[in-house]
């Protein structure tokens, strides 16, 4: 899949079957439009697109107008929508920055703009609940009303139910937030997952070895950590998960996961207080050595919620909760629910 930050690239094919939204999951109803825009695009002769916007627009409004509470929390980073947007065949994807300009943009400059001079589209698949524009003052109707104008086809897809359920994001969001993960999983049609680089953190998993008796490296941690900028990432889920770790092994790797602000670690530290997924292997395989994840990308799949975040008053505290954590995540392990 072709990636291209903004309109102004070269590759960006000059005609495509197009759908716009934020994905945000790339859930199954994502992957049911998607299968329909890649059939429309077939038939066509011309490449699958996809439109999708960073920061997400909900995320932009909130820091306009300092009021962070209308920032919805987001299932996925950047790099996982990409990635999953790969794995469902598309083969463009363009992410516009969601700035002022786009956002004071009205309604028919979108499509004189964007989709005829910048794309050149053929083809527009949008959602039931399709808005655009300033103030979201465009719908299905206009749009479909410009390609009869201008001699590219519109269509719409209806809600994709699950089990009676509408599937969506909100949905997703709802599930992860409760820790529902089995729930999330049957939305996404996957495993919940995070991916990114292993970064150096703290150390504070192998200082726990003084206060961990048997365990000679304490409780060494794969650390995600995620942006500082403005429109940094707010996840839907939090607490303490079992997971399974991909991309450094054959197989994948049992672990015991914190994903959040570390409330109980100075928010002086490293962390500086950002989001930090924190993953620590059960069985660490000894052909991978001390140091074997720095710089390497994985992928947690969260397959169960242990608890919510807990704050320990010290680091022998601490040490007792983890090695809590990781009995249990070793007794789920042992004998897990079935699973998607």
């Amino acid at each position: 899949m072709k990636i291209y930050r903004g309109l102004r690239h070269p590759g960006i094919a000059p005609g495509c079957a197009l759908t716009i939204g934020n994905f945000d999951g790339v859930h199954r109803g994502h992957q049911a439009m998607l299968a329909l825009l890649k059939n429309e695009a077939a038939h066509r002769g011309v490449p699958s697109c996809v439109m999708t916007f960073e920061p997400h627009p909900r995320d932009y409004f909130a820091a306009a107008l300092n009021q962070p509470d209308l920032a919805p929390p987001r299932i996925a980073t950047l790099r996982d929508k990409l990635t999953e947007l790969a794995r469902c065949g598309v083969d463009q994807t363009l992410v516009l920055p969601f700035n002022a300009a786009l956002a004071s943009q009205t309604p028919e400059k979108f499509i004189e703009e964007v989709l005829l001079a910048g794309l050149g589209v053929r083809y527009v698949l949008v959602g039931d609940d399709f808005r655009f524009g300033a103030k979201r003052a465009g719908d299905y109707a206009m749009l479909d009303a410009a390609g009869r104008r201008h001699g590219f086809d519109v269509a719409r897809m209806m809600s994709y139910e699950v089990h009676g359920l509408r599937v969506s994001s909100s949905e997703v969001r709802e599930a992860l937030a409760a820790g529902n993960l089995d729930d999330a999983a049957g939305l996404l049609g996957r495993p919940y997952s995070i991916s990114g680089h292993v970064v150096h953190g703290r150390k504070l998993g192998r200082a726990l070895a003084e206060t961990a008796p048997g365990r000679a490296d304490g409780f060494r941690t794969l650390n995600l950590r995620f942006s500082r900028r403005a429109h940094a990432w707010n996840p839907a889920a939090s607490g303490i998960f079992v997971v399974e770790v991909h991309g450094l092994d054959a197989k994948p790797l049992a672990g015991v996961a914190n994903l959040g602000v570390r409330p109980s670690l100075d928010p002086n530290d490293v962390n500086g207080g950002r989001v930090l997924l924190e993953t620590h292997v059960l069985d660490w395989p000894a052909h991978l050595g001390a140091e074997g994840a720095y710089g390497k990308i994985i992928r947690v799949d969260l397959l169960h919620k242990l608890h919510d975040e807990l704050r320990y008053h010290s680091l022998a505290a601490l040490t007792e909760g983890i090695a809590r954590d990781c009995a249990d995540a070793r007794a789920w392990l042992a004998a897990p629910p079935s699973r998607i």
